[in-house]
């Protein structure tokens, strides 16, 4: 049965590869982004959506109840890449990543629950019958929180306590939110780190581009979670072994962590003070 699906920075990296995936399927994507224009797989059509402007969120909204009188799948995934060390990112990147990341997911969510409550409502007769889900892409650093990366890790934390609140006050209308948590994987995420922390954009940008996993991988595993209705989607081995030695190796994840850090204050210790201020090098 074809769903009414739509995905948020769907124009690249993973929520490019989700939409090829749900439109592979026989499903109906509204695409956003940010691009004008944007030519997307048989099935699709595009509109321009800045997940900061409430004014973009209620015409996407407009859209697909004319279009479409009604949405099956919201796939919040829309975020960009940033983070640093506590001292060195300032408060005005704290606030952008927090209105993209954070406050984005929230508008989606805003915009789109009473048109999926309404349609509980009217659907309520039909046993059996499916209600509408939510599907918030966060991070594994929303579970688990690595040094030099505290705005990311906090966002990412926002989306996931969201999301599990979601997934209990919405339970009676039968609407499912999901919380996906991938760890590091391929993707152009990593051209938006533009901090002012240049040194752990570089590391952040390595450990994005060196991954074993690439966005087509994870957006299989996101699809498999989403028919399974599962509230937290785990999409690759990495990102498992972190979590559940966070939950029940602590000690084990506590020597990581510390590691980490050890690494990052080695590395930043001798860098030319150029990466201090922001600036790229070799």
């Amino acid at each position: 049965m074809s769903r009414r699906v739509i995905v948020t920075g769907g124009a690249s990296g993973l929520g490019a590869a989700l939409v090829e995936s749900f439109a592979a399927r026989g499903d109906r994507v509204l695409v956003t982004d940010l691009a004008e224009e944007y030519s997307g797989p048989e099935g699709t059509t595009y509109r321009r959506l800045d997940v900061v402007d409430a004014d973009d969120w209620a015409d996407a909204r407009d859209h697909v109840m004319a279009t479409w009188g009604g949405v099956d799948i919201v796939v919040n995934n829309a975020g960009i890449a940033a983070g640093g060390r506590i001292d060195v990112v300032t408060l005005e990147e704290w606030r952008r990543i927090i209105d993209i990341n954070l406050l984005g997911v929230v508008r989606g969510c805003q915009t789109f629950v009473p048109v999926l409550k309404d349609q509980a409502h009217r659907d309520a007769a039909q046993k059996g019958s499916p209600a509408g889900q939510i599907v918030n892409i966060a991070s594994m650093a929303g579970l688990v929180h690595p040094p030099a990366m505290a705005s990311y890790n906090v966002v990412k934390a926002g989306v996931v306590a969201l999301s599990e609140t979601l997934s209990f006050e919405l339970e009676p209308w039968g609407i499912t939110t999901s919380v996906v948590c991938p760890s590091f994987f391929r993707t152009n995420l990593s051209s938006s780190l533009s901090g002012s922390d240049g040194m752990l954009d570089q590391i952040a940008a390595r450990l994005i581009d060196r991954s074993d996993t690439g966005a087509d991988e994870v957006a299989d595993a996101v699809i498999a979670g989403v028919d399974a209705r599962r509230p937290v989607i785990l999409t690759d081995r990495a990102g498992r072994k972190a979590f559940f030695a966070k939950r029940f190796a602590r000690p084990l994840f506590t020597r990581q962590m510390l590691g980490m850090s050890r690494r990052i204050h080695s590395a930043t210790a001798s860098a030319p003070a150029a990466a201090e201020k922001g600036e790229k090098t070799p």
